[in-house]
Order: structure tokens, then C-alpha cells, then sequence
């Protein structure tokens, strides 16, 4: 399995405070994907920490012989770890107070996919059809589920991007772990809400079925993009 990645700032930021890593470990592949907030550059500190602690973690102690709850405990261990050290950094530096970031990780091995996600960052299964591994921490989806707004409204009202979960923001964090089957010929797409939030389900779908999948994440952003891009985008695939 290979992995391909792109992120660009979009049309209305600032700077960019998504932040991606990808490692190839002994029979698996890793990737995460995270979304910064705070201002300051806060958003930027806690994603790129976020990112590099939990590479770190990952490549240093995963095995080849893990079984799926040695996975799960490892993925799941490595984002309690960076939401340790995102919370000491904002309670050290008065002006990174409140940082924070989402956060989306992946391993695939053999026919197994392994994720977990805080926040609205989101992992994507594609077979013959495309499926949304992850739940959105979100106000609105809170709002879904009790039933006080439809799946129509859930994608364009006003509150979509307050979300209830993040890494950094309390002493303590709860990753959703989540495990699929993983198809001969299937592609996972971890991203960010500047991509979901521009680029439907079914384009998504078409694009990693129509392309080569080196073009897939630059093909996506550029979808994004096209459709206003206002906030930083980011796709990875693993193929």
C-alpha cells in the first residue's frame, strides 16, 4: 500500500494549520491528518506537535506481530500522548492557551484498516462505493442524532464548524477507534474539514475511481478549491 498526500492553504487564510505525516512501518502503513485551531500560530504548534508525536510513537513501537487490540492501544496511546503534551504547552505559553487541533490516524495491514479520530477530521473507505469511517465531534451532529436538524441542514448551518472534541484542549481526550475491513483494490481517503466541508462524497468517489492515485489528492484539493476554499485543505490517500 502507498500513501500520497497534498495540503494548500486555501483562499482565505492566513496560514495553513493542517498538518499531515506518513510512515511505512514493517508490513503496515500509517497516515494522520490534523487540523489546528487557536490564533497566534497555536493552531499550527498543536497540529505539527500533534503530528510529530504521534509519528514518533507509531514508528518506535509498533510490531509486526501487534494483533488488532495491540493496534488499537497503540493508535489510541499515541493520540492520549500528543493531547498530554498539546495541554502542557498551552498551559506553559500564555498566548498558546486554548490550542488545540482535530486529529484522524490510520494503520493498514494485510485486510485490515485501523482509525481513530477527535474531532471533525474525517477517514473515508473506498470500495465499490465510498462510506465515512469516522464520526464528526461536532455541535451538529449532536443536533443530527437528537433529531433537531435533517442530514440537508447538518451540511450548511451555522454552527458546522464548532466541534465537541479536540486534542489539547482538556487534560485528557477519547479517540473513536474504529476497524474495517480492508478489500483488495481499496483506497482510504483521511482529510480534513476544508476538504469535506467543499468536496461531496460523490466526487470524492469518482475522482479516486477515475485517477491515478499519486493525482487523486492534488485532483481533490483543486475540487476544494474551485468550490470557494476557504479554509485549508487537506486529502492523503492510501492505496
Amino acid at each position: 500500500m502507498m500513501v500520497y498526500t497534498h495540503t494548500d492553504i486555501g483562499h482565505k487564510r492566513s496560514e495553513n494549520q493542517d498538518s499531515t505525516g506518513v510512515a511505512v512501518l514493517d508490513g503496515a502503513v500509517f497516515a494522520v491528518v490534523c487540523d489546528g485551531m487557536g490564533g497566534s500560530n497555536a493552531g499550527s504548534e498543536a497540529s505539527s506537535r500533534a503530528v510529530s508525536v504521534i509519528t514518533d510513537r507509531i514508528q518506535k513501537s509498533y510490531r509486526s506481530d501487534y494483533d488488532d487490540n495491540k493496534i488499537r492501544n497503540l493508535l489510541v496511546a499515541a493520540v492520549k500522548t500528543a493531547n498530554a503534551v498539546i495541554y502542557d504547552l498551552a498551559s506553559a505559553v500564555p498566548e498558546w492557551r486554548g490550542m488545540g487541533t482535530t486529529c484522524v490516524a490510520a494503520i493498514a495491514r494485510g485486510d485490515m484498516l485501523h482509525t481513530v479520530n477527535v474531532g471533525d477530521s474525517r477517514g473515508y473507505l473506498i470500495t465499490h462505493q465510498i462510506s465515512q469511517i469516522t464520526k464528526d465531534h461536532s455541535m451538529v451532529m449532536n443536533l443530527y442524532e437528537r433529531g433537531d436538524i435533517t442530514k440537508e441542514q447538518l451540511k450548511n448551518h451555522p454552527k458546522k464548524n464548532i466541534i465537541t472534541r479536540a486534542v489539547g484542549v482538556a487534560q485528557d481526550v477519547e479517540p473513536d477507534y474504529f476497524e474495517s475491513e480492508l478489500p483488495k483494490g481499496a483506497a482510504v481517503l483521511l482529510c480534513s474539514d476544508g476538504l469535506s466541508n467543499f468536496c461531496d462524497e460523490g466526487v470524492i468517489f469518482r475522482t479516486v475511481k477515475d485517477l491515478p492515485p499519486e493525482e487523486v489528492p492534488h485532483a481533490l484539493v483543486k475540487v476544494a478549491l474551485d468550490n470557494g476554499g476557504s479554509d485549508n485543505i487537506t486529502a492523503v490517500l492510501m492505496k
